[in-house]
């Protein structure tokens, strides 16, 4: 379990208690947005703390079939790219992105998306997909993948996050 402590005016320290429980809402379904909430639920399993992920809206991309192992990197409008809003539009600069995200992840030996939702699942971290985005987008339990625990509303949502440090990416 992860604990924490926090220096005091005096220069000693005291213990906080211990996160138990993360819950991190996943909703967009970018390269760039998929690790954030994908790595800090890793780091929480193996520290011994629970790790429930939401995905909803775009973020359920993340946890789809079909798109899983096809997320990537917009340039437009996407601050970190560092390149003008012209260039990023031109055409293939969304794939020369991508490619070059993945080929340095790759380096690093930093796991695909598809490899951490299993590492997760492995681990003990429950996933569920939001119900009002799969009817919005007309998807069905069986377009994601199996990793997948459920797919609950908001109101069911609230119910497994209770007493969670609630993350919203």
């Amino acid at each position: 379990m992860a604990s924490a402590s926090e220096t005091t005016a005096s220069g000693s320290k005291t213990a906080r208690a211990p996160i138990e429980h993360i819950a991190i809402i996943v909703t967009k379904g970018t390269l760039d947005m998929a690790y954030p909430g994908l790595i800090l639920a890793n780091a929480a399993r193996m520290t011994g703390v629970d790790a429930t992920l939401y995905f909803t809206f775009w973020g359920l991309d993340v946890v789809t079939e079909s798109r899983i192992d096809h997320l990537h990197v917009p340039t437009v409008g996407n601050p970190s790219m560092h390149i003008p809003t012209f260039v990023g539009g031109l055409p293939g600069m969304e794939s020369l992105a991508s490619e070059m995200m993945k080929k340095q992840m790759e380096k690093l030996d930093i796991p695909t998306v598809r490899e951490m939702i299993e590492m997760l699942s492995d681990a003990g971290a429950k996933l569920y997909g939001c119900q009002m985005a799969m009817d919005m987008f007309q998807r069905t339990r069986e377009d994601l993948v199996p990793q997948v625990d459920d797919v609950v509303t908001a109101m069911d949502f609230y119910d497994l996050a209770a007493g969670a440090q609630v993350l919203f990416i």
